[in-house]
């Protein structure tokens, strides 16, 4: 039996990509590594939870000892690295967060899984997921492309940015079998609220104002989240070792244009009067450094890969909708007191 890690496997794409490797692949073992910290929640893999392919394993990928004792019982042939703080506005406010969990714990990761495959790297491959929040932003054209020079401008992209190099490093100077991806932005179920698609459609619900940074302008490519976990499943067994890999969406919004698609569609599932939901909506102060846009050329994923997004934005958008609609519970469970001290002080006129 083949074993593959997952670390942050609790989390939003975490979650959707155990499933899809715990369904589809019934003779590997899915070993799940998550701290379970306030992004994770194990809500989101019930459904597989008692597959007997599937192992959760609670540790932190700053702690070696934890590390170690994990990847000893286990004995991964394939990592995928997926474990990261991921909030922009977050880092912004704790940026040391962002450089312990996602520099740090990179390289700690790194050095475990080195000296736990040693000289017998045949068969094995250590896959980082990235973000395209690496390069920087774009004018009104052009997209980035896997040789797009990096310009991170958030603590955030920093981070990442940093943790691509280390992991091209060990590539590069140990041989480590690797290979990344830089995604654009995801969607979809089970993520946590203080993303912008999940907020809006909580706050529609909820029928609290609908905060939109600086005039709304900023673009997006969003990505259909179990996309994204097919992408990371072609690019894990068929992908170039050593390579990069951009997974776009092909679907660029400004961040305006976006909510008040979502306002029409949540008013006709929630049966409202067309046009209520969008007089929810608020500008509010630009985040410090906002990139301006961000689109991904997925060109190589598709020529080397074949893969293509399969979910068009209006119907992944709908769908969204309806799965949050229909699980206020798991909304219920994850806004907890902690978020809503955090929101409240994020999101002030």
């Amino acid at each position: 039996m083949t074993t593959i890690l997952i670390t942050g496997g609790a989390g939003f794409i975490g979650s959707h990509l155990v499933r899809l490797f715990v369904n589809k692949y019934p003779n590997y073992k899915i070993v799940n590594l998550d701290l379970l910290t306030y992004a994770g929640n194990l809500e989101n893999l019930r459904d597989v939870e008692n597959a007997p392919n599937y192992v959760f394993e609670k540790a932190d990928i700053n702690d070696p000892t934890q590390l170690a004792q994990v990847l000893e019982k286990h004995r991964p042939e394939g990592i995928i690295h997926l474990a990261a703080e991921s909030h922009v506005d977050r880092s912004i406010s704790n940026p040391v967060a962002f450089v312990e969990t996602n520099v740090l714990g990179t390289v700690k990761l790194l050095n475990a899984v080195k000296n736990l495959w040693g000289a017998d790297l045949e068969g094995k491959r250590f896959y980082h997921v990235s973000t395209d929040e690496v390069y920087g932003s774009l004018g009104d054209e052009g997209f980035f492309t896997e040789t797009t020079a990096y310009d991170p401008r958030s603590p955030y992209s920093a981070s990442k940015a940093a943790s691509d190099h280390f992991v091209r490093a060990y590539y590069h100077t140990f041989h480590l079998p690797v290979v990344l991806s830089n995604c654009s932005n995801n969607y979809g179920p089970n993520q946590f609220p203080e993303k912008l698609i999940p907020l809006m459609i909580n706050n529609i619900r909820t029928e609290k104002p609908l905060p939109v940074y600086g005039d709304g302008q900023n673009v997006r490519d969003w990505l259909w989240v179990k996309d994204h976990a097919l992408a990371i499943d072609a690019i894990f067994h068929g992908g170039r070792t050593g390579e990069t890999y951009n997974i776009g969406g092909n679907n660029e919004w400004t961040n305006l244009a976006l909510v008040q698609q979502l306002c029409d569609i949540m008013d006709e599932l929630l049966g409202r009067t067309p046009g209520d939901s969008r007089k929810l909506i608020s500008f509010v102060k630009d985040r410090p450094g906002h990139d301006r846009r961000y689109a991904i050329d997925a060109y190589k994923l598709h020529h080397e890969l074949g893969w293509s997004p399969t979910v068009q934005f209006a119907e992944g958008f709908r769908e969204t909708a309806k799965w949050y609609l229909e699980h206020e519970d798991w909304l219920e469970h994850v806004v907890s007191g902690e978020y809503r001290k955090y929101y409240e002080g994020q999101y002030q006129d």
